[in-house]
Order: C-alpha cells, then structure tokens, then sequence
C-alpha cells in the first residue's frame, strides 16, 4: 500500500501538508502492524547495521559497501569497527559489526529487498537464526517512520538490548544532534534520555574492551585495537633537507641501517617520507618522491626485522600513496588532511588502507605566514577544521574505522598553539565528538619530534639536541590521550611511551 507517491520537498514551500501526511501515515502504522510504507520521493535517511563471522570479514563490509553505494544507497557517516563476540547462538566464530548512516530515494521495502540481495549475493543462506554468516545487514532507523508489518519492523526491535548494534549506532551521532530526523531516533528509544540513555543503560563506553566488544582499526593483516597500548612510529626521511636529519638517509643502504636500529629499539611504525613537510620547504613532484621512495621501501619490505611492523607513507600526492602502498606500505599519512591533492581521498578509500589526516592550514610554504597562524581557540579550531577534512574523506569513501587524526603540532601553529594542543588533545576529542562520536574515537597521532617550538622554549638551536624536550612533550601527549607518537628517537621515547601507560593503567585500576 503506497501512502505517499510523489511527496513535495520542503523546499517547495508544502510543510504543513507534509507534516500532516506524516502524521496520519505514522497514526496509520501504530494503529494497523501489518501494514508497510512506501515513501518513493524525497531522499530519507537511514541507518543499516553490518555484521559479518565468515571467510574474510572485512572484504565482505567493503563489498556489501560498494553494492548499497550502487543501489541507491548514499553513504554519508560510518561508525567504528567492532570485533564482538556471538550473542545467542554462541558456538559461532567472533563478529565484526558496525553500522552506516545515509540517504535513499529506495522505500522502506525496496531497501529490504536490497538489502536481502546484497545479503544474498555475497553468500547469506538462510541457515540457523543468529547464526554464521557472511554479511548480515539490518535496516535501524527509517526516516521518522516507525513500521511495523509482517516483514520488517523499524526500528530494529532488538536494538535496545544489543550492545554490538548500540556501540556503532552511537557512533553515527554527535553530542549535538544534528538534524530533526536524528532527533526522532532518540525519541524512538525505549528508555529515557534517548539514544544515549539507553547506551548508558547497557553500560556505555565502559563496555569497550570489555566483554567481547573491542573497538579495533584494519591495518595490515590485523585488526589493531589501539587502546591497548601506545604505539611509536619511527621517523624515516629520505630527503635532502628535512629539518632534523636531511640528506642522512637518501642512500638505500643508510635508510635499511636506520630502519634496523629504529626497529630493534622497538618502533611499532616505520614512516617512511620522501617530501620536506618543514616550513618554507619547496615541493617536489610526484615522480621524484616516488624515485626516492620507492627504492628504499622495496628494500624495507625485504628485512626480516619488519616483519610484523608497520610500513607508513608519508605524502599528500594520491599517485605516490597508490604506488607505495601497491608495493607493500600498510597506511597513509597525509600531512595536508586532502588540501594538496584533491585524489588522494578516492584513491586512499580505493586502496582500503587507514589514512593519517593532519590538520594544517596552507602548505608548508605558506603555513607559517601570519594569516593560518590567527586562532582564538586553537584546540576548537583544529578540532572544527580537521573534522570537516575527515567528513570529506568519509563522503569519498574511506570509513570513520579506517580514519587516525593528526592534530597538526608545528604545521602552522605558533609556540603557544602546540602548547595548548599538547595540553588540549581531551577538548580536540570533545569538540569532535559534537560533530562526529565515531571520529572522536578515532587514534590521535602527535608529531612534536625535535620541533622549532621545542628549540625555543629550551634554548636548543640544534635539532638532535631537542629528544629530552621531545621525551617531555611525547609525555604529556600520551597522557592526555595521544595513541600514536611520531618520533625520531625510538628509543628514549619509547621508555616514556612504557611509562605513561603503566601510569594510564594503574589510574583506571584505581
């Protein structure tokens, strides 16, 4: 039974007569449970949760991904990456589970029918309820509508009591909510405080990393859950006039000597760089960088030491991350969050490798000129400018579990701005959450590794001379919630990385 056919947009001026359609559909629906909507017009926004414990789990998120972005589905938000254990049929291998908000013209049955399909094609039998299954894909929320027929039910009946549905449903929200339609999903809950009471009635973020619900980021052969611990990318510059260490490491045989030693004092990441990010820097093409580069990364992927590690890329040109990472590298880190190279977010979600967004204003030749240096709050300004890179990374493809964050320390920034940066990552994470809870989940990366702004307050002109200030800074970073620390001296930061999180744990033990 259609209610609605050819529905007016808002914009043309029909509010009343829309609200008053919508009123008597939903009146409709309470009142008659076997009875489905179609809405056939204006786009809806909707929410899908994914689930996924057989053959390769995260190749079958990616297709069933690309198949909805086919079928009509606009995907415009992503929530985390969960590995979870089974509920009810428990004798069944661990989930990943995630959700997906976006928009479609499709009505509420013809998304079913998709959906079944997509289900369908990528291997779903019917086989036991809860049981094994390649791709499982649930519709949550439709529009306002509430539904209720003899196929589908939204919203989802058993969200409230599905911790593994919660988590990434939370994510798709702000602090703030952002639309009406989101705003009815909170009143949709069946308990008090909406969304978020219900989350908090089941536990809330104190469930993470706890009874079978791991929040975890894809990276290499792994699913990497970076709570853990903290983990330490070591510096590799293979340029000629790097700020630290130019021209020390351009041989192939200097460059596999530094990784050696950057690995056996216990680096987690090699981040390997082939362009000079420090300020005034001119900028190389694409095709020198990757003559520098590559050479040293075959080499790299060679050594037995690496295996297990981590290979990172240090660049913003989209032809240098696609080659690097078809050779071997595990992430991208692109110091100019998509501002230098408007491919590198399609090529990136292509890859389906993570992607490092840095927050900088400019490029590194005009960063540090005074009109990117003006901030009134520099914590909620990096937080507001770095959250609209990542939405346009995640409108490109490249989902919020695939996403680390990069506050930006040095890139145009005075002293006094890393100062609040490194004392201030607790507000980045607040300010983003407003936006986005599932970006401000994502690991924060800090780079303060012998930088200007460390010379100036200790009076060390020299770059080697500023570790004992780079240990300090890395410190107070890792406490303040930096899960990453990007450094030139694994070794010395390593020890403090240990340190914090021994400190880190026994506070929560406490």
């Amino acid at each position: 039974m259609n209610i609605f056919k050819h529905l007016a947009p808002r914009k043309c001026g029909f509010r009343g007569v829309m609200k008053s359609c919508r009123d008597a559909c939903n009146s409709f629906l309470h009142s008659s449970p076997t009875t489905s909507v179609e809405v056939h017009s204006q786009e809806q926004e909707v929410v899908i949760a994914l689930g996924s414990n057989v053959g390769d789990r995260l190749h079958n998120f990616n297709e069933a991904l690309q198949l909805m972005k086919k079928s009509g589905i606009h995907i415009t938000r992503h929530g985390c990456l969960y590995e979870t254990e089974p509920a009810y049929v428990t004798d069944q291998p661990l989930f990943l589970n995630s959700a997906v908000r976006g928009i479609t013209k499709l009505g509420p049955q013809e998304l079913l029918g998709v959906l079944k399909k997509i289900e369908k094609d990528l291997g779903r039998t019917d086989g036991i309820r809860y049981g094994p299954r390649p791709i499982d894909l649930d519709i949550l929320f439709y529009g306002k509508f509430k539904i209720n027929s003899e196929t589908l039910t939204i919203p989802h009946e058993r969200i409230w009591e599905r911790v593994f549905v919660m988590a990434p449903l939370m994510d798709l929200l702000g602090s703030a909510i952002d639309s009406d339609t989101v705003a009815s999903w909170h009143s949709l809950s069946v308990h008090s405080g909406g969304l978020f009471g219900s989350w908090e009635k089941l536990g809330g973020e104190s469930l993470i990393g706890k009874d079978g619900l791991k929040r975890v980021l894809p990276v290499g052969n792994r699913l990497w859950d970076w709570s853990e611990r903290t983990s330490v990318m070591g510096i590799l510059n293979l340029t000629p006039d790097s700020f630290s260490d130019g021209g020390k490491f351009q041989s192939v045989e200097a460059a596999v000597s530094q990784v050696r030693l950057m690995v056996s004092e216990g680096a987690d990441i090699i981040d390997l760089g082939a362009q000079s990010t420090r300020p005034m820097a001119s900028r190389f093409s694409a095709e020198e960088e990757l003559d520098r580069l590559i050479p040293v990364l075959e080499a790299v992927l060679k050594m037995p030491e690496v295996e297990g590690k981590l290979l990172s890329v240090d660049t913003f040109y989209s032809q240098v991350a696609s080659e690097a990472v078809s050779k071997g590298a595990h992430l991208v880190n692109d110091v100019s969050g998509g501002q230098l190279d408007s491919n590198i977010f399609s090529v990136v979600a292509g890859l389906g490798v993570p992607y490092v967004a840095m927050h900088m204003r400019g490029d590194p030749s005009t960063m540090q000129n005074s009109e990117n240096l003006q901030y009134d709050d520099v914590c909620k300004e990096v937080a507001s400018e770095l959250y609209l890179r990542v939405n346009d990374a995640e409108l490109s493809g490249i989902p919020a579990w695939r996403i680390i964050i990069d506050p930006g320390i040095g890139f145009s920034k005075k002293t006094e701005h890393n100062l609040d940066i490194l004392m201030g990552l607790p507000t980045i994470r607040t300010e983003i959450a407003r936006k986005s809870l599932a970006v401000s989940h994502a690991p924060i990366l800090i780079g303060p590794s012998r930088k200007r702004f460390l010379g100036e307050i200790c009076d060390r002109p020299a770059a080697v001379e500023r570790d004992p200030a780079t240990v300090a800074s890395v410190t107070a970073g890792v406490l303040g919630g930096a899960n990453i620390v990007r450094v030139h001296n694994v070794r010395d930061n390593l020890d403090a990385v240990k340190l914090c999180d021994a400190m880190l744990k026994w506070r929560s033990y406490a």
